[in-house]
């Protein structure tokens, strides 16, 4: 298999996805806001990205939460098709 699930405790040493999500999009907001802030009179809807970007974020955690074990199980089945694996 090109791509499986890692055990639990593998995740727990490694950090889990929620966490690194997390730092990404820590970064990207702060990357916005920066942006945001370098025009002149123009800020923007700061709130209304924030919010998207957030509940983005939320609903990709929740998701992968509820359905990582089958998302593996179709990806490595389409990768098996596609290069005639067992």
């Amino acid at each position: 298999m090109l791509f499986t699930a890692m055990p639990s405790s593998t995740v727990k040493r490694r950090g889990s996805v929620g966490r690194a999500l997390a730092q990404h999009l820590a970064a990207s907001v702060a990357t916005r806001m920066q942006l945001v802030r370098g025009r002149d009179g123009d800020r923007g809807d700061v709130p209304g990205w924030v919010l998207v970007t957030l509940m983005t974020a939320g609903l990709v955690v929740a998701l992968w939460g509820a359905a990582g074990p089958r998302l593996v199980q179709v990806f490595n089945d389409a990768v098996d098709n596609v290069v005639g694996g067992p």
